[in-house]
């Protein structure tokens, strides 16, 4: 067993030193190399487009919504295999005229792709997929037997 020499006379440092001295978001700053004001600036890089979605389900199926607004028709699919339901797309770059002065370009252009597992009851060989007002709205009906329905109750002898 070791011999420690414990002295009364010499200051103990407090536990707030050390506690003063690890910071995690200055840690964190430092191995992510995060630049709190780099944001602030604009940015002339392609940007990446992520269409945000809405998934429900109704007593008849299930109903996709995306925002896709500046992307046409003939640049949307919609694609089922097996039990999964793939939406892609892109939305293209506008053509800037290298005499325009930018100030501000925040859209963002670019591919995605996002796919859905579907349960069991969907039907897939029905679904229907239609583009109004820049938003894209997939049907899934459920299967006939999937579907809930209501039961009569009788009373015996009635």
């Amino acid at each position: 067993m070791a011999n420690i020499d414990i002295r009364k006379d010499q200051p103990t440092q407090p536990t707030r030193a050390i506690a003063r001295e690890w910071d995690p978001f200055r840690m964190m700053q430092r191995m992510m190399g995060w630049d709190p004001f780099r944001d602030a600036w604009p940015t002339w890089e392609q940007g990446t487009f992520a269409p945000a979605f809405d998934v429900k389900e109704t007593k008849e199926g299930f109903l996709i919504k995306a925002d896709v607004p500046g992307v046409k028709e003939s640049d949307l699919e919609v694609r089922v295999s097996s039990n999964r339901l793939t939406v892609s797309g892109k939305r293209e770059e506008e053509k800037h005229d290298k005499s325009d002065t930018h100030y501000a370009y925040e859209r963002s252009f670019g591919s995605f792709t996002r796919t859905f597992t579907m349960p069991e009851g969907a039907n897939l060989e029905a679904v229907v997929a239609e583009l109004k007002d820049g938003v894209l709205s997939i049907n899934v009906p459920k299967k006939a037997e999937m579907q809930s329905k209501k039961i009569e109750v009788k009373t015996p002898g009635k």
